[in-house]
């Protein structure tokens, strides 16, 4: 076998097609990324691909709880933002931005990355989300040009060029078979059926992993076995995840709530949608991802919590409601703390996973209470630009979010100037 592998090199078994992760024996040399005429800027240089994650969790983010009270790198955090401190020079907080003329408060999920005014408007039509447009741009060399998640319903804040969504998939398991589970209808089902009864798509191509590894380096090997790890890791999950699926559960003198059981589950749920999005990253099956962590009329399965989530982010100042909205949010902030913990553990091209993709997190109201779409909780993690600060604007006029957007499109590779509403780019976003 060559010392060189292609980076869509692939372990084959009966149903299972396992891309593997980027390692160290699947850098280009010169000559070879000058032949790669034609593919992207990262595979010319033979650099690992930059990547971008977009996240929105729909009911919000207490802006008192989220926003420092204070601007540049010496900031204290607050209480969102403790949470994730030992990532702080990994991501930069804004405050004072928006989308202009994007307002009708949840309606505005649709806008989240369009910037499409009205979005409440008896003739509104959407636009094309940035993750879409990302792809028009750089046409992207990877099995999934992108990837359109949530934790639970199949609402999604990607849009095609016509302004019509694309629907987000919420099942792990179909999300899992995407990445993982290849072949014939009857060699799919077969495969997923062993998944079922506990065995793992390793054992399918375990023979020609070991024949793979006796060929790499010490590094490469370590990282090999790092990602078997994850992808078995994330099968136990959702084997664990059936299994309370099927357990009866307690009698309580309560009404039940409103949506599908399950999807109370909110932390379990997204932690196996935070481990497929690492492992679809790290194995470059897609560069682009959006992810809505959807809210819920219902009571969150959360330690402490007792309140319908909905209710509690309509909390009108009532202090009861607060400490419940507070205990939701928390969750939801340790929560991408793996998920950052995750992207940065994992070594890619001398760096780490975080440093190759842009995670941009937030939500589409800047206060969930009153419907309003100003002043927007957001940050951006990542992606080789230089973090550990808060960029505060005037919270009165706010600039263009899509300013923003317009960096991340650049840090793509987009040769772009413009997209949704900008007016140019932000000041104070600055490369690493």
């Amino acid at each position: 076998m060559s010392s060189k592998l292609h980076r869509r090199a692939l372990l084959r078994g009966t149903g299972v097609a396992l891309a593997l992760p980027w390692l160290d024996c699947m850098t280009l040399s010169k000559s070879q990324a000058r032949a790669a005429a034609g593919t992207s800027q990262s595979a010319k240089s033979g650099e690992p691909p930059r990547r971008m994650l977009c996240i929105n969790t729909t009911l919000g983010l207490h802006g008192e709880n989220f926003f420092p009270k204070q601007a540049g790198k010496d900031y204290e955090p607050s209480p969102y933002m403790d949470v994730i401190k030992e990532f702080r020079d990994d991501f930069t907080i804004f405050s004072g931005l928006s989308h202009p003329e994007v307002d009708g408060g949840h309606s505005a999920e649709a806008s989240y990355l369009t910037a499409a005014p009205h979005p409440r408007a008896d003739n509104f039509k959407n636009t094309i989300s940035l993750d879409q447009f990302a792809i028009e741009k750089l046409n992207p060399d990877t099995r999934y040009a992108s990837l359109t998640l949530a934790s639970s319903s199949s609402r999604s804040m990607s849009y095609t060029r016509s302004g019509v969504m694309i629907p987000a998939d919420d099942r792990p398991s179909q999300v899992f078979k995407r990445l993982f589970v290849d072949g014939t209808p009857t060699e799919v089902r077969t495969q997923m059926q062993r998944l079922q009864q506990g065995e793992s798509v390793m054992d399918t191509v375990l023979e020609q992993a070991k024949r793979f590894e006796r060929n790499l380096g010490r590094r490469d090997r370590e990282k090999l076995d790092e990602y078997f790890t994850a992808v078995r890791e994330v099968e136990q999950r959702m084997l664990k995840a059936q299994e309370w699926a099927r357990r009866p559960k307690p009698k309580v003198d309560a009404r039940p709530p409103v949506d599908i059981p399950t999807s109370t589950e909110v932390p379990a749920r997204v932690r196996l949608m935070v481990d497929l999005i690492h492992l679809a990253l790290k194995t470059d099956s897609t560069r682009l991802i959006t992810f809505a962590l959807t809210g819920l009329n219902a009571v969150p399965v959360i330690d402490g919590v007792t309140m319908d989530w909905h209710n509690a982010s309509h909390h009108g100042q009532d202090a009861e409601k607060l400490e419940q909205l507070k205990m939701i949010e928390l969750e939801q902030m340790r929560l991408f703390g793996e998920l950052l913990g995750k992207l940065k553990r994992t070594d890619e091209g001398g760096g780490s996973l975080l440093d190759r993709t842009m995670v941009f997190f937030g939500s589409n109201l800047g206060n969930a209470s009153s419907h309003d779409n100003k002043n927007m909780p957001l940050l951006l993690a990542g992606g080789g630009f230089r973090h550990g600060q808060h960029l505060a604007f005037d919270p009165k006029k706010n600039p263009p979010l899509c300013n923003v957007f317009v960096q991340m499109l650049q840090r793509l590779g987009a040769e772009v100037d413009e997209f949704g509403s900008s007016t140019g780019t932000l000041p104070g976003l600055e490369l690493a």
